[in-house]
């Protein structure tokens, strides 16, 4: 399966961004999906991860309450749709792939699709 990542951009704090992964490829629904965060200087986090034919979602502490995760099957797209955005959330995010929903949280994953970047400024 092939990822694209889009959405990033430069905001202000308190602002709202949603981030979109396209999947191409295999059978969409077959897949966990999440997203992951790198800041300069740190190491790649779980943000966030869906399997929505299980109706089961996963985040990180870190977002809980401010950050959403979907996905769209007759698109192939899923979504981060991140408010209250704060500067600590500057990082370049990646969506990521797999058939298990805890390969996925745990970054163990087969598929990586390229980052976008998100600036945010206070």
């Amino acid at each position: 399966v092939q990822l694209q990542a889009s959405g990033g951009g430069l905001v202000q704090a308190g602002d709202s961004l949603r981030l979109s992964c396209a999947a191409s490829g295999r059978t969409f629904s077959s897949y966990a999906m999440g997203w992951f965060r790198q800041a300069p200087g740190k190491e790649r986090e779980f943000v966030a991860a869906i399997r929505r034919s299980a109706g089961n979602t996963k985040y990180a502490d870190s977002v809980k309450g401010r950050i959403t995760i979907s996905e769209d099957d007759a698109r192939n797209m899923v979504y981060l749709q991140m408010n209250s955005l704060k500067p600590e959330d500057t990082a370049v995010y990646y969506c990521a792939a797999d058939f298990s929903l805890g390969a996925v949280v745990s970054g163990n994953v087969h598929y990586w699709g390229q980052g976008t970047q998100v600036t945010v400024s206070s």
